[in-house]
């Protein structure tokens, strides 16, 4: 394993990190908690040490399993979760909350599921536009110096909310998406985040299941499976364009097969030769799915690899410039 530094909080971390969303089982059908448990074994044996969930992941499911099968392996490792999305327990719909209450009532409530007094890392999951970021900045920053969290950062954060955020509160992360067909917030946040020392958690490298290489196109996805709609943060690259996006991964197969790799390792790899990132997050939920995430580590990518990558996704379809989620507008003045 690879451990890089996450920003400037001195702390290292696996540069393959575990992503729980999956694990919720309300965003990507049902999950087998047994085998999960074992997968999170199995990626504490592997060396993987940060762990990131978030308390809207299968509405509190996520944080349940996963401070369940941790137990007494809790003090080996970097444990991620969130705040700023709060939800109704008879509904289930969800919001973006960032005032100074709900962001310290959801930590809380994060705590209790988890089954710990602290957090290594707590990060606002999405901006709220209608509160001022130095409001949600200070009750974040109130729980670090309460000791509930170690560490704090930020998710979905544009260049201008960062800067607001870091000059408000000592954030040391900003979690965004970022693979292959989703370069959008490289472009728009990447040069700002390593001018503040901040370091970039990179969510969703597999692009949520394309580039694992076993679609096909005539897959049919579950009624709660969220990338039914055909939209992943903006970009609608399953749906009608789930066929041509197939066609680029076929191509993008053949690319790592001539690197000596499969598709999977080489998506990750990718990720992280953007030395930007201290982190990318992979969602597993068996073991097979960790052991071939974490051997990704082996996987060098040349010049020409990363150009003949480039070149195949000329071909993808459904992408779009701007970075997804509402958020705070700079002024024009």
């Amino acid at each position: 394993m690879e451990y890089r530094a996450l920003g400037n909080t001195g702390l290292t971390v696996s540069a393959i990190g575990f992503g729980c969303w999956e694990m919720g089982g309300q965003h990507y059908g049902g999950t087998d908690d047994t085998e999960v448990t074992r997968a999170i074994h199995r990626a504490i044996d592997l060396g993987v040490t940060l762990y990131d969930t978030a308390p809207n992941y299968g509405f509190g499911g996520s944080e349940i399993v996963l401070g369940k099968a941790l137990g007494a392996k809790r003090k080996d490792i970097l444990l991620v979760s969130k705040t700023c999305i709060s939800w109704d327990p008879v509904t289930f719909t969800s919001k973006f909350d960032g005032r100074y209450s709900t962001v310290k009532r959801l930590n809380e409530e994060s705590l209790k599921r988890l089954g710990t007094d602290y957090l290594d890392l707590l990060l606002i999951h999405w901006p709220d536009p209608e509160t001022p970021i130095e409001e949600t900045m200070k009750a974040l920053d109130e729980l670090r110096r309460e000791g509930k969290a170690r560490h704090i950062g930020v998710s979905n954060y544009t260049k201008y909310e960062l800067g607001r955020a870091r000059a408000a509160a000592p954030i040391c992360a900003n979690q965004v998406g970022f693979n292959m067909f989703d370069r959008r917030w490289q472009k728009e946040m990447f040069p700002t985040a390593r001018e503040l020392g901040v370091g970039v958690m990179a969510y969703g490298p597999m692009a949520h299941g394309l580039l694992t290489g076993t679609m096909k196109k005539d897959n049919v996805f579950g009624p709660e499976d969220w990338r039914r709609q055909g939209m992943l943060f903006g970009q609608r690259l399953f749906g009608t364009n789930l066929a041509q996006n197939l066609d680029v991964v076929e191509e993008l197969k053949g690319i790592a097969a001539q690197a000596g790799t499969t598709l999977a390792r080489m998506a990750l790899t990718w990720v992280l030769s953007d030395p930007t990132v201290s982190v990318a997050l992979s969602g597993c939920r068996n073991t097979a799915e960790i052991e071939e995430n974490v051997t990704a580590m082996n996987v060098k990518l040349s010049a020409d690899t990363l150009a003949a990558i480039d070149r195949a996704l000329k071909g993808a379809a459904g992408q779009v410039d701007q970075v997804p989620g509402r958020h705070h507008v700079p002024p024009t003045d």
